[in-house]
């Protein structure tokens, strides 16, 4: 029985080591996408112009990145809040942690070089080295066009400055140690020639975004084989419609 007990203790001992080395790694180690790229974009009218339009109409930066006025149909962004961050993604909405949008103003990047912005947006790591959570699905941004980001990045740079900064994103555990495997380097991507409408509206797909919605997910992650299929829940959306009800009874009592 003692022999017996010994051996059962050893494989527990290795097991809880080898969790112990696992987090360890996973928590001072990751994310490995390495440094921030050397750049300096320049600004000109035409990267500004097809920046407003990715930012704003495809990849949307601005839907997350802006104030909210959630008592309209489909929460129209407040006039003069462009870029001032502090949407929130939280556990009441069903998410693991607390994540803020950042301010990307230059109240929120004002410190930022170009090439932290690119490895953000791309990689999913920010000036600090620390992994950004998916909400913003820096995945798929890291499979468009190298030009199209500094695009989006030269059209960051026009914003007027505007907010405060958002607070500190945080993650719940187990995921605080899952989100710092999730940040990958790049994979870009060349814009296709327009006329191939197929390959073009893939890319665009992509820019936008499209699966991350559209497929399943288990705490954050998109279930393999289920991509494009639907089924993604939006609890956060039931919980705004919650509050809005609940803002309703107060003004009929009132």
């Amino acid at each position: 029985m003692k022999k017996l007990f010994k051996i059962l203790l050893f494989i527990f001992s290795g097991i809880f080591l080898l969790l112990i080395g696992a987090l360890t790694y996973m928590k001072i180690a990751l994310p490995d996408v390495g440094p921030a790229p050397e750049m300096k974009v320049e600004i000109n009218p035409e990267r500004i112009e097809r920046g407003k339009y990715l930012a704003n109409y495809v990849s949307v930066c601005m839907d997350c990145h802006s104030e909210r006025n959630w008592n309209k149909f489909a929460g129209p962004m407040i006039e003069g809040t462009l870029g001032s961050g502090g949407e929130e993604f939280s556990q009441k909405f069903g998410f693991p942690g607390a994540f803020y949008a950042q301010n990307i103003s230059p109240v929120g990047l004002g410190n930022w070089t170009d090439g932290e912005i690119f490895r953000a947006i791309t990689s999913g790591v920010s000036k600090n080295g620390k992994a950004l959570f998916p909400v913003m699905p820096h995945p798929a941004y890291g499979k468009i066009d190298e030009e199209d980001i500094k695009c989006i990045i030269a059209y960051l740079r026009t914003l007027k400055p505007v907010g405060k900064q958002a607070p500190e994103s945080k993650a719940d555990f187990p995921m605080n140690f899952i989100i710092n495997t999730i940040p990958q380097k790049p994979d870009f991507h060349k814009i296709p020639d327009t006329t191939d409408q197929v390959a073009y509206g893939k890319y665009i797909y992509t820019a936008a975004a499209c699966t991350d919605c559209h497929t399943k997910q288990d705490k954050g992650r998109k279930i393999e084989g289920m991509e494009d299929a639907g089924g993604f829940e939006f609890p956060f959306l039931m919980a705004a419609l919650s509050d809005q009800r609940i803002l309703h009874q107060i003004k009929r009592r009132v």
